[in-house]
């Protein structure tokens, strides 16, 4: 890793240290736009579209990274803090049955309602339609391939 990289990776996680919340929500949001611009791209839009790569980076920076944060931070309480290998894997499977359902309900309604400004009859009758082709399609992995197929996104 490169000199500037390192700096940058440890004044990062400094930034997590002193203010985990804030943190957790600007990668978040970060993530979240630099993942609907390649799949803008990828999906050969030839013009990027603003609003909706705002209105991901806003549903990652208010809701994504904070409960990502307060989930964490309950599954440590209830474990103790454990952090062996045996540990780790019931913490992720038990945010994959609980917190990752809502998560992937809640972003096929925002998608819909605010980010396509689809009528809420629509938005409701795609999801009881697809949701549980999403949602068994992130349990199997495929998350990318099902949302491309039911968005028309990458």
């Amino acid at each position: 890793m490169s000199s500037v990289a390192k700096k940058g990776f440890q004044k990062y996680l400094l930034q997590l240290q002193r203010h985990p919340l804030r943190t957790k929500a600007l990668t978040a949001a970060v993530l979240s736009g630099i993942s609907d611009t390649v799949s803008q791209k990828l999906s050969g839009i030839p013009k990027l579209q603003l609003r909706r790569l705002v209105l991901k980076m806003l549903l990652g920076f208010v809701y994504l990274g904070p409960i990502g944060h307060y989930m964490y931070l309950l599954l440590d309480k209830f474990f103790k803090g454990k952090k062996d290998p045996k540990t780790v894997a019931k913490k992720v499977i038990l945010e994959q049955l609980s917190v990752s359902p809502l998560n992937n309900l809640l972003f096929m309604i925002y998608y819909g309602f605010i980010i396509e400004r689809r009528p809420w009859m629509d938005v409701k009758a795609r999801v009881k339609k697809e949701y549980p082709k999403v949602q068994m399609t992130a349990w199997t992995g495929n998350i990318s391939e099902s949302a491309s197929k039911i968005y028309g996104i990458a």
